[in-house]
């Protein structure tokens, strides 16, 4: 597999995992007793509508990395906070998280980069994961730099170790290491420091039950969204990343970022190619898939892929 074709996987992966997501966020599909008997039928699911897909800040400010990357080698964290705040001042942002809100309106008004956002416990959000798998693919950038880039809107060493657990799972697929029969939990557990995400990692290493791992939190606090969505990375290759996905917004809480981490990793390690077409099909429906593969085709040409 080709490393452009694993890069491809990687956007397109969370890419789908944040639309199929999006329309579930925040409900819960497993809330009732398996003893409860309908005489005529399930009235939910009758009337219940399914959500339709849509592009997510997830996706949106992943891409704005690229965007940055393409122009600076994605070291330069001025260089990526400019790329956000290009997006806001368009209004194209949607679902933004706190955290991320507060360091664009500061930059919109002047603030550095290394000033704006929030600090402190509220800051242990998901958003800089979810957004920093591009930096994977970077060769050379330092555990550093990562940090300065994670502190735009999250100045918080949990949000910083959950990126860096995002990145560390993406490398290991590129250098070899997990090929998808291995525990990508396990590999990880052992490269970040002694935090609450490790304490996580640690607790679902051996638990086989998915929906095991999402009773512990599902929500966007960064403890139960990067774990989970490892977690569900994890089983990939013997569930298929449909399933993945179909599980999570199972799961609940914040799936439109929980599937979109998954869909990054496990579309990393199956690449482009092995994605099914119908949800590569579904994708293309929405007007935000010119601007995924305009950002491909662009990266392509810089990177020779």
């Amino acid at each position: 597999m080709t490393k452009r074709d694993q890069f491809e996987g990687c956007i397109i992966g969370g890419a789908i995992g944040d639309a199929f997501g999006s329309g579930y966020e925040n409900q819960n599909l497993n809330e009732e007793k398996e003893d409860v008997y309908y005489l005529f039928g399930h009235p939910l699911k009758k009337t219940r509508a399914i959500p339709e897909w849509q592009i997510t800040d997830d996706t949106q400010l992943t891409l704005a990395t690229i965007e940055s990357i393409m122009e600076d080698e994605g070291l330069n964290p001025e260089s990526i906070a400019q790329s956000f705040l290009k997006l806001y001042r368009k209004k194209k942002l949607k679902g933004l998280g706190s955290s991320t809100l507060k360091a664009l309106q500061e930059l919109e008004f002047g603030g550095h980069w290394s000033q704006v956002g929030r600090k402190g416990e509220y800051a242990a959000g998901n958003g800089a994961a979810m957004r920093i798998a591009p930096l994977a693919f970077c060769e050379g950038v330092s555990k550093a730099t990562i940090r300065d880039i994670c502190s735009i809107t999250h100045k918080n060493d949990e949000a910083y170790v959950g990126a860096m657990s995002i990145i560390i799972a993406i490398r290991e697929i590129l250098e070899g290491n997990w090929t998808g029969s291995e525990n990508l939990i396990s590999l990880i557990i052992g490269q970040i420091p002694d935090t609450k995400i490790r304490d996580r990692l640690m607790e679902i290493e051996s638990v086989e039950n998915l929906f095991e791992i999402g009773k512990l939190g599902n929500s966007g606090y960064v403890v139960n969204s990067v774990p989970l969505a490892i977690a569900a990375a994890n089983r990939v290759k013997k569930i298929g990343i449909e399933e993945m996905y179909l599980q999570l917004i199972k799961i609940g809480g914040d799936t439109d970022t929980n599937c979109s981490l998954a869909g990054q990793i496990a579309g990393t390690l199956i690449g482009r190619k092995k994605i099914p077409e119908k949800l590569i099909n579904k994708l293309s429906e929405l007007k935000e898939f010119d601007w995924i593969e305009e950002t491909l085709k662009k990266m392509r040409k810089k990177k020779k892929w």
